[in-house]
């Protein structure tokens, strides 16, 4: 990111144009005249920690203290891209990093060492923060992960005009690849957002000093230059935005639909009306996110560098009511690969020997215990979130066709050549109009199935969700072949239709998948009567198989959990599956 729908959930980051146009006009200003030279004869890129600005202010709200420390410090990358392939072969495997070195046409791959990564969400330790009050006494101490592919923007007028990193690291535990960067003539926030926690702050005035620790200092090259930030905390309350949009982002934001506004918060597919999510700053460095946030937290924010000085929308920082310009979207303008075809397909169905997508399970996460809520006091249910992504090679294209008067779309399967030309469709299902709160929006039929199995293997509960709107929403593996980088239908609102739509395209990219989160009665398990004991929860893709893929065999994914506890009080145990210790 999670998508807050009562079917969906947002969590972390896709690639947006516009919020890099804006970053890269932003941190332009004012830079240039300090980038170093681009025409070096060395061959690993040049790296340097730069201040955006001498001096932040930062809020602290009285109804949720906490400042998040977007200090407005970037890393610049000139001579080159600050590149890294990171992936793990198996969840029995480490995750394992390369720094990739582009040396005109030939590239080289660096092996990084071992245990530096243990996860996706960035260099861990990569910048060290020592904030001191104006007594001069330090206050504040401590270490920040940096995701190189954090809000960013250009150095220099003749950099690319256009990043091809992704704009986030993704947080689902059961990620398998990833791609960072800083693109050559490029900066990239260091601020590590959603990554580290708020810190509790007097309002007054701070002396902030940044620098890259001398492990990275080493390893890449970087100057020991520390950067000094004056800080100013002032502290706020929802009640004083005369805009009102602290408190509508936050009604907005738990209200089905209009949490899709924001390119950067994906809704959540499950929450319960009224989930508040956790707070985050209105330029925080880890967003947009296409996963965090799809177990217990929200994605976070768009991000922004401090140049651009985007005017402060509250703890919540989020959406609804910004409207639609650069950086930011209502959700009026639909991204062009979720236009579907004008017509039905016509000619005779095929099926032709090009590549097709494939579809996988992921372990199920986020696993939780909850009650039935108002609709089903007194029962508990065995909350979880899940995930299916597309391997690839090729992307997974669905359309719908609506005839008068029926109630359920035609949908079928589109294939495409090696050139992206379409060359062949299949009858694939149907979509059906789901009209409860909170969906208002065209389900693919039979995409996925969850099932709670026995200790030896045998269903005993079943998921009544098996509809849905498919969605870019998980970055899980970039490193496979032809992943897109950069996906558009990354929200409800780009990919699911209106209620009077003649026609739908549902996509799901290579390299991402689709988390729903199963939170409400109907979607969770219902665990009430069953006895305690060892049982596994089945991520089941493509279940009647009416989707052609490159392989059916791997289309299921299991995670043990273990349920325990009394009636009204029941309690589960995820043990960690192999190396991934998640829950």
């Amino acid at each position: 990111m999670t998508r807050f729908l009562q079917g969906r959930r947002p969590s972390s980051r896709l690639t947006r144009p516009s919020i890099a146009a804006a970053a890269a006009i932003a941190v332009t200003a004012g830079i240039v005249a300090a980038a170093p030279d681009a025409k070096s004869d060395e061959t690993a890129p040049k790296l340097s920690l730069i201040a955006a600005s001498t001096s932040v202010t930062l809020n602290s709200w009285k109804e949720d203290p906490g400042v998040h420390l977007d200090l407005g410090t970037y890393l610049t990358s000139e001579n080159g891209a600050f590149e890294f392939r990171v992936n793990r072969k198996s969840y029995k495997d480490p995750v394992v990093i390369q720094q990739i070195l582009q040396d005109g046409a030939t590239t080289r791959t660096r092996t990084l060492p071992a245990g530096l990564v243990k996860d996706f969400t960035g260099l861990p330790d990569f910048t060290r923060v020592t904030l001191k009050d104006a007594a001069g006494a330090k206050v504040l101490e401590r270490t920040e992960t940096f995701c190189p592919n954090n809000a960013s923007g250009r150095v220099r007028p003749d950099a690319p005009a256009n990043s091809k990193y992704p704009q986030s690291c993704p947080t689902n535990p059961f990620t398998l690849g990833s791609v960072w960067g800083v693109e050559n003539g490029w900066a990239s926030n260091t601020y590590s957002a959603y990554y580290s926690s708020p810190v509790e702050l007097a309002p007054g005035t701070y002396t902030a000093e940044i620098n890259v620790t001398e492990k990275y200092r080493d390893l890449f090259g970087i100057a020991d230059k520390t950067q000094t930030v004056k800080v100013v905390v002032r502290e706020r309350s929802w009640e004083d935005d005369s805009s009102g949009s602290a408190r509508s982002s936050a009604k907005s934001t738990a209200s089905g639909h209009a949490a899709h506004a924001d390119p950067g918060v994906h809704a959540r597919h499950g929450a319960p009306a009224g989930t508040p999510p956790a707070p985050g700053a209105e330029t925080s460095g880890a967003g947009p996110s296409f996963n965090a946030g799809h177990g217990p937290y929200p994605a976070a924010p768009p991000a922004l560098p401090w140049a651009l000085k985007r005017k402060s929308l509250g703890r919540l920082a989020a959406t609804a009511e910004v409207g639609d310009g650069p950086g930011q979207t209502d959700g009026s303008r639909q991204a062009p690969a979720a236009r579907p075809n004008a017509q039905r397909p016509t000619g005779k169905a095929s099926f032709p020997d090009v590549p097709k997508p494939d579809l996988r399970s992921l372990p199920a996460y986020g696993i939780t215990v909850s009650e039935g809520y108002e609709e089903e006091p007194g029962k508990d249910y065995l909350a979880f979130s899940a995930n299916v992504w597309n391997a690839g090679p090729a992307k997974l294209v669905v359309d719908g066709f609506r005839s008068p008067g029926k109630e359920v779309m035609d949908a079928y399967q589109y294939f495409y050549d090696a050139d992206g030309k379409q060359v062949g469709y299949t009858p694939t299902g149907g979509m059906e109009w789901d009209p409860r709160p909170g969906h208002e929006h065209w389900h693919f039929l039979d995409f996925a199935s969850y099932r709670l199995l026995t200790a030896d293997k045998k269903e005993t509960v079943r998921s009544g969700k098996e509809a849905f709107c498919l969605a870019n929403t998980d970055a899980v593996d970039y490193t496979v072949k032809n992943a897109d980088w950069h996906p558009d239908n990354t929200d409800l609102s780009t990919a699911c239709g209106e209620q009077n739509s003649i026609s739908v395209r549902e996509v799901l990219d290579v390299g991402s998948g689709d988390t729903y989160t199963q939170d409400l009665p109907g979607q969770s398990f219902d665990i009430t009567d069953l006895p305690n004991g060892t049982y596994y929860i089945q991520v089941l893709a493509n279940p009647e198989n009416r989707l052609k893929e490159t392989d059916h065999g791997n289309n299921s994914a299991l995670r043990k959990v273990v349920l325990g506890g009394e009636k009204g009080a029941r309690t589960v145990t995820v043990p960690p599956h192999h190396l991934v210790d998640a829950n």
